[in-house]
């Protein structure tokens, strides 16, 4: 069962947020603790599901040109075996860096990072209109990256 996080356990997801490559001694000493009971915390966090893994964010810009587009889909209505083949399409399609299901007149929301618009138009027609139940596309192309980050809040601040 899991319990409930401490301060201490807020200070440790905040810092490796910010960078996960700390040493358990490096983390220890920016959240205020000694290294054994930091290191027992985060192996608590990970057994529990707070941390579901460590990764590398790449410079989008250094692996070059690109866009992010934001498709918006309809859908019918599918058979359990229509969604588990939808859902494993979408799993395996490594330009569709995520995936949401939305209230309104449209069902789906994907972000897609594409190389071109070329190459947009026949992932459309490729891909995305040949997922199960998939009526209409509507999609949005961004201009710049105002905001990224992965950093989920965790002290519940409250937006500006």
């Amino acid at each position: 069962m899991s319990e409930e996080l401490t301060a201490a356990d807020i200070r440790i997801l905040e810092q490796l947020q910010k960078d996960a490559s700390l040493s358990t001694g490096e983390l220890a000493d920016k959240v205020g603790l000694s290294q054994s009971p930091c290191w027992r915390r985060l192996q608590r966090l990970k057994e529990e599901g707070y941390i579901k893994g460590q990764v590398a964010l790449l410079n989008r810009e250094k692996l070059g040109p690109g866009m992010i587009i934001f498709a918006v889909i309809k859908m019918t209505t599918l058979t359990p075996e229509q969604r588990a083949q939808f859902i494993r399409t979408i799993e395996v399609t490594p330009q569709i860096l995520e995936c949401h299901t939305i209230f309104g007149e449209m069902d789906i929301m994907l972000k897609i990072d594409a190389i071109s618009m070329p190459w947009y138009q026949e992932f459309i027609f490729d891909v995305l209109l040949k997922l199960p139940g998939v009526v209409d596309v509507q999609s949005t192309v961004t201009l710049k990256e105002l905001k990224y980050t992965t950093a989920l809040p965790l002290r519940g601040a409250k937006a500006l």
